[in-house]
């Protein structure tokens, strides 16, 4: 099996200072802030192309975190209030309020192109083939639906959901359309599948059956997924457990969830996160078909350490017990910056860990 991109990476990196500093001024001068964008885009760029990456992404320098893409893009979110969450850190008993998100109070409205805004640049100065990130549908109605107002207007998740669905696939066809080489889907809210204290959550805050909104789930990111099917077009999605300021918010491997969604989900590439003890063991890649590739998360962006190459090496020769060595890759478990801050390390470190990550798929596959 030819697989592209041994050495891959989740998309977002560190803002560089300059840039968080034009972002955060309270009078931002928008011309000047989008041409510290185009500066520190370029810079990334040809870091990536130096430490010899096939595939290249802006860093999300454009967005405000992650999803800003299309929070940003579309009109409906009262970002004043929020669904409160706690949030762990990376040293026992170490917690934080999680990010707000905002609250979904009127019918959704699209005002601009999602990625507009950041594609067409991509398409000039990318050195090689383009990776493009888009949050999950699933994303919204676990964090933006609220009983009492988001109601109003949704009658329940589902309603939301297949309203967001409509959005991100319009989104994802043009982009196969327009010779993006590789599309994620970026969808950390399967972990609340996977963590009992998240399953109990559905049931209380969401007021349903957490087997059946999986389900539903899956088959939303497969529409999606089915709309930019293209030959030339690598479909990929990458599930986490929380990524904010170096901080997670759920824990436990991807076991109660593995069968259903690994089986069915209609992707090329799962990008799973196994850089420590919270993401359970390797056995749960036993229910991917044998026809996709998985990239193993094993470079934690959450702290600043160096992992060793061999004890890298080491985990994707366990994980090549379960799951073909020649249907594997290798990336970060998740992005530096999910959020503007991002996590508590350096961009040396960042690039650091890039430059292990990109020796150490030319040391295992060549």
């Amino acid at each position: 099996m030819a697989v592209p991109y041994r050495a891959d990476h989740v998309g977002s990196f560190l803002r560089p200072k300059q840039l968080l500093e034009a972002r955060r001024a309270d009078a931002p001068n928008t011309e000047r802030l989008h041409e510290i964008e185009d500066q520190s885009i370029l810079c990334a760029l040809a870091k990536q192309k130096e430490l010899g990456f096939q595939i290249f992404t802006d860093g999300e320098f454009r967005r405000s975190n992650f999803m800003g893409d299309f929070t940003e893009a579309v009109e409906g979110f009262n970002f004043g209030e929020g669904i409160a969450r706690t949030w762990s850190g990376q040293q026992p008993g170490q917690r934080m309020q999680g990010p707000v998100r905002g609250i979904i109070t009127e019918k959704l409205r699209v005002v601009r192109r999602l990625t507009g805004h950041e594609l067409p640049f991509m398409k000039q100065h990318s050195p090689g083939d383009v990776k493009m990130t888009l949050p999950s549908a699933t994303q919204f109605p676990s964090i933006a639906f609220k009983f009492g107002v988001t109601d109003k207007v949704y009658k329940d998740h589902s309603a939301l959901l297949w309203d967001i669905v409509e959005i991100i696939k319009g989104e994802m066809v043009r982009l196969a359309s327009e010779g993006v080489n590789y599309i994620q889907i970026d969808a950390p809210r399967y972990s609340y599948y996977m963590d009992p204290k998240w399953r109990d959550w559905i049931r209380e805050n969401m007021r349903t059956d957490p087997e059946g909104a999986l389900s539903e789930a899956v088959k939303a990111d497969n529409a999606c997924l089915k709309a930019a099917r293209k030959p030339g077009v690598t479909l990929a999605i990458h599930l986490c457990r929380g990524n904010a300021r170096s901080h997670w918010y759920a824990e436990g491997g991807y076991d109660a969830v593995a069968e259903k969604l690994f089986s069915t989900l209609e992707v090329d590439r799962f990008l799973l996160e196994y850089d420590d003890a919270r993401s359970g063991t390797f056995e749960p890649l036993r229910f991917i078909p044998r026809d996709k590739v998985v990239v193993l998360g094993l470079i934690s962006s959450k702290v600043a350490q160096l992992e060793k190459q061999d004890d890298v090496i080491r985990r994707i020769d366990e994980a090549a017990k379960f799951f073909p060595l020649e249907n594997l890759a290798l990336s970060p478990q998740c992005g530096f910056a999910s959020v503007l801050d991002g996590n508590a390390l350096s961009e040396d470190e960042q690039w650091a860990k890039m430059q292990l990550v990109a020796d150490t798929a030319r040391r295992v596959w060549g």
